[in-house]
C-alpha cells in the first residue's frame, strides 16, 4: 500500500495528469549539477548546454509556439536553485516544483535555463532565451514596464538582516553597508529608504544605506552565512525565505522591516498573453485543488458532524458525478446529497483524478468515504476498505464495436481467447480478466490504459482502437441512452456488488450509511433516482448526451469572459462558475433587489464604474469583473491565494462589510479569520442570530446565502477542473 504522505505528494504533483505521458523520466528537466545545466547570459552568445540534455534556441512566440516545440524553458539565476540545501519549505524549491508541474500538466517538458544573475533574467526572457521567470521573483513597477507578471503567488515583507550582536542603535551619520545580489529588487527599496539621496550608495553622510552589489552567484543561504561570519554587515531577504532560513543562523536577527507588501510572481514576455493566461489558470486551479486535496486527520462520524461537512471521494462519470449546464448530477451524488440533508451536513465531492487509487486517497485522509460505483472485491478489502451493504448488483459486460452477425454469443473464455482487452488497471475488471486469462489455453492480452474512464474506453472501442473492453452493466445502460455505436457481445461470470466504502476505523459512519441504505433501498426516493439514471432513457437522454465532456467551452459567453478576466489575471472558469450561480447564463435575469444581467450587477455599482445597460452581456461582465477586483483589494494581502478568492466571492454576494464582521466574529470565537471554509463561514452563519448581529457593525445578514454561494461556486469550478483533467488524460491516451 502506498504511504499516504507520498500519495498526497503524488496527487498534487500529477494534478493535471500529464505525468501519464512522462512518468519516471526526468532526464530533460535540468535538475543536475551546474556544469550540466544550460547557462544563458547576455554577453555569452548562445546558451551553453550539455547536448545530451538540452540545446537552447531563440523563441519569442506565445503559447502556440511553445506548445509546438513541446518544451517550456524556465529561467533562474545560477546559485538560486536551492538543490544542495537540506532545508524544507524553501520558496525557491516550491516554485520550482510548481513550474515543472505546470509544464507537465500542459503536456510540455520542463527545461531549466540558468543565467548568471538576477539582472540577466529579464534580458534573457525578452531575447527569447527562456519562456518564464519561475523563481521567487518580486514584481516591481520597473520590471512591470518590461515584462508581464502573473497573478501574485504570495505577498512578502522585505527584512533587513544583521548580526544579532550588532548595536541596536547604529550611527545614523554613517550609511549601513548592505550586500545584495546585482539585479535584485532590494536595491530599489534600500534607495527609497535613503529619502534624501537618489543613490543608496551615497556614503558622504545622509543616506541610510550603502549598497554592495554582489556579482558572484550566491544563494540566500550563502549570503546569510557571509553576514553571520562578519564578511558583510547586513543583507535583505524576503520574509518567506527568512521564516525558513533564519532558524539555522542564531547569530543573525531581523533588525528592520523595509517593505511590508511585495508581490512574488512569475514573469513572461509582454507579447505572450496566452502563456500568461495559461499560468494564471493553473495557479488558481492549483491553489484551490491543493486546498481540497490536502492531507487531513482521518475522521469518523463525530468529527464529520462537528465540521458539518461530508467529504466524498468519487469519479467523474455519469453514474456517480457529472455536470450538465452548470448543475452537478449523478446517481451516487443524488443519493448522498439526500443522506447529507437528512443528517444536516454539507456535501463536498472530491475528485482526485482518474489515475489515483481511491482506496489510497481515503487512507491518506483526502476524503471521508468513497462513492464511485465501486465494485466490492477482495483486493479492495485487502487495501483496508470496508463496504456498506450493496445498493446495486451488476454484470461485467464485454464491449465490442459491433455484434458478430449471425453468431451465437460465445462464453467469455472463448470470446476473448488471444484477444486484446483494454481496461483501466485501477478497476476490478483487471483482476477478473487476469483470473480468466489463467484458465485459457490462448490467454487474452490485457491492455492497461491508465486513468481511462468507461466512457473513454467505449469510445476507443467504437473508433477501432481496441477490439474489446469491459464495463459494468449499469454504466452500459447509461451509455445506451444516447448512443448506439457499440454492442454487448458477452459477459464475465457472476454478478458484482456495488457499494460505498469507508475505512475500518469508521464504524459510526458505516452504521449511518447502512441505516440510510436500509431505509431507502427500493423505496420511493431510491427507485425514482435509480430509474432517472438507468431506466428512463428519454428523461436522461439530454443531460447525459449534453453533459460536460470538455472544459474548453463552458458557456455562450466564454470569449467575453476570457478577455476581461485575463486582463486582470483572473481564472475565466471561476467567473463562469459564478455567472451560472447568478443567472444560469440568462442575460435578461433580474433579481427582486434590482440586480441585473448575467452577473446580477446592481445599477448603482455599475454607475460607480461608469458602465450602463447591464442587460448587454459585455457591459455586465466588464462591470462584474471590475467589481471583483475592487472587492479583492479590500482584503489584506497576507491572505492565502485561495482564501482571497473565497472572501471576494462572499463579499460579492453579501457585501464587504458583512464579511469583515464575520472575520472579526471568527477571531472572537477562536477560529481563523483568514480562512473561509470551516472558520469565517461558520461565523457568517451566526450573523443571522440576534445575539451576534446586534454587536456587528453592519448588522443582520442572511448568513446561509453567502455560505452556500461560495461553496456552490467552488464546487462547480472544481467540477470544471475534473472534466478538464479527464479530458487531458483522454488526449494523452490516444
Amino acid at each position: 500500500m502506498t504511504d499516504p504522505k507520498n500519495l498526497l505528494y503524488t496527487i498534487l504533483l500529477s494534478f493535471a495528469l500529464a505525468l501519464a505521458a512522462c512518468e519516471g523520466d526526468n532526464s530533460d528537466v535540468g535538475q543536475v549539477e551546474h556544469d550540466e545545466q544550460a547557462v544563458a547570459g547576455p554577453d555569452r552568445g548562445e546558451p551553453e548546454a550539455d547536448p545530451a540534455t538540452f540545446k537552447n534556441y531563440i523563441e519569442r512566440g506565445d503559447w502556440s509556439a511553445i506548445r509546438e516545440r513541446g518544451v517550456l524553458r524556465l529561467l533562474a539565476p545560477v546559485g538560486m536553485t536551492d538543490l544542495s540545501l537540506p532545508r524544507d519549505g524553501l520558496p525557491s524549491s516550491t516554485w520550482r516544483e510548481l513550474a515543472e508541474k505546470f509544464a507537465r500538466s500542459r503536456g510540455l517538458q520542463p527545461q531549466w535555463v540558468y543565467v548568471q544573475g538576477f539582472d540577466d533574467l529579464v534580458p534573457a526572457l525578452k531575447d527569447g532565451r527562456g519562456d518564464v521567470i519561475a523563481i521567487n521573483f518580486t514584481s516591481t513597477r520597473a520590471r512591470a514596464e518590461e515584462v508581464a507578471f502573473t497573478r501574485p503567488l504570495q505577498y512578502v515583507r522585505e527584512l533587513l538582516v544583521t548580526r544579532a550582536d550588532a548595536a541596536p542603535e547604529r550611527d545614523e551619520t554613517k550609511p549601513l553597508l548592505v550586500a545584495v545580489r546585482r539585479g535584485s529588487a532590494f536595491a530599489q527599496t534600500l534607495t527609497a529608504a535613503g529619502h534624501e539621496h537618489e543613490s543608496a550608495q551615497d556614503v558622504e553622510g545622509k543616506g541610510r544605506f550603502e549598497v554592495r552589489y554582489l556579482d558572484e552567484p550566491l544563494d540566500h543561504d550563502r549570503l546569510l552565512s557571509a553576514v553571520a561570519s562578519g564578511k558583510y554587515p547586513a543583507t535583505v531577504v524576503d520574509s518567506n525565505l527568512a521564516d525558513v532560513l533564519l532558524p539555522y543562523y542564531p547569530q543573525l536577527r531581523v533588525s528592520e522591516t523595509l517593505n511590508t507588501q511585495r508581490a512574488i510572481a512569475w514573469a513572461v514576455r509582454k507579447e505572450s498573453p496566452n502563456l500568461e493566461q495559461a499560468l494564471n489558470e493553473f495557479l488558481t486551479e492549483e491553489h484551490l485543488i491543493a486546498e481540497q486535496l490536502r492531507e487531513r486527520p482521518l475522521r469518523d462520524w463525530s468529527h464529520i458532524e462537528e465540521s458539518r461537512t461530508l467529504r466524498v471521494l468519487t469519479r467523474n462519470h455519469p453514474a456517480s458525478y457529472f455536470m450538465w449546464k452548470g448543475e452537478l448530477m449523478g446517481f451516487d451524488y443524488d443519493l448522498l446529497k439526500h443522506f447529507a440533508e437528512q443528517q444536516g451536513l454539507r456535501l463536498s465531492m472530491v475528485v482526485p483524478g482518474p489515475d489515483v487509487d481511491l482506496a489510497e486517497a481515503l487512507n491518506a485522509g483526502l476524503g471521508d468515504m468513497i462513492a464511485a460505483s465501486l465494485t466490492v472485491t477482495e483486493t479492495r478489502k485487502e487495501q483496508g476498505l470496508v463496504f456498506t451493504r450493496p445498493y446495486m448488483q451488476v454484470e461485467e459486460q464485454i464491449i465490442a464495436a459491433e455484434p458478430r452477425s449471425g453468431a451465437t454469443v460465445l462464453p467469455a473464455a472463448e470470446l476473448l481467447a488471444g484477444a486484446r482487452v483494454a481496461v483501466n488497471p485501477l478497476t476490478s475488471y483487471r483482476d477478473n480478466l487476469q483470473v480468466l486469462a489463467q484458465s485459457q489455453q490462448n490467454p487474452l492480452e490485457l491492455v492497461p490504459v491508465k486513468g481511462a474512464t468507461t466512457e473513454y474506453l467505449i469510445d476507443a472501442v467504437a473508433r477501432g482502437d481496441y477490439p474489446f473492453t469491459v464495463a459494468d452493466s449499469h454504466l452500459v445502460d447509461i451509455e445506451r441512452t444516447y448512443r448506439d455505436d457499440f454492442a454487448v457481445v458477452g459477459r464475465l461470470p457472476g454478478e458484482q456488488d456495488i457499494a460505498w466504502a469507508v475505512r475500518s476505523d469508521q464504524a459510526q459512519l458505516l452504521e449511518k450509511l447502512n441505516g440510510f441504505l436500509n431505509a431507502e433501498y427500493r423505496g420511493l426516493f431510491f427507485n425514482v433516482t435509480y430509474n432517472k439514471y438507468f431506466r428512463e432513457s428519454k428523461r436522461m437522454q439530454t443531460p447525459l448526451e449534453e453533459r460536460l465532456r470538455s472544459a474548453k467551452r463552458l458557456s455562450p459567453y466564454d470569449p467575453i469572459v476570457r478577455e476581461y478576466a485575463s486582463a486582470v489575471d483572473r481564472d475565466w472558469r471561476m467567473v463562469i462558475s459564478q455567472m451560472y450561480q447568478e443567472s444560469q447564463f440568462d442575460p435578461q435575469a433580474r433579481s427582486f433587489a434590482g440586480a441585473r444581467g448575467l452577473m446580477q450587477v446592481l445599477p448603482r455599482t455599475a454607475e460607480e464604474l461608469g458602465i450602463s445597460n447591464l442587460y448587454q452581456p459585455e457591459n455586465n461582465i466588464r462591470a462584474a469583473i471590475s467589481y471583483l477586483e475592487w472587492l479583492e483589494d479590500r482584503f489584506p494581502r497576507r491572505l492565502d491565494f485561495d482564501q482571497r478568492i473565497y472572501f471576494t466571492l462572499a463579499a460579492y454576494n453579501a457585501g464587504h462589510g458583512h464579511v469583515r464582521d464575520a472575520r472579526k466574529l471568527a477571531q472572537r470565537l477562536g477560529k481563523d479569520p483568514d480562512r473561509w471554509f470551516g472558520h469565517v463561514e461558520e461565523a457568517m452563519l451566526l450573523l443571522s442570530k440576534p445575539e451576534y448581529y446586534r454587536e456587528a457593525r453592519f448588522g443582520y445578514v442572511r448568513g446561509r446565502e453567502p455560505v452556500n454561494y461560495v461553496r456552490e461556486i467552488r464546487d462547480r469550478y472544481l467540477g470544471y477542473l475534473s472534466v478538464a483533467r479527464k479530458e487531458q488524460l483522454g488526449n494523452q491516451s490516444l
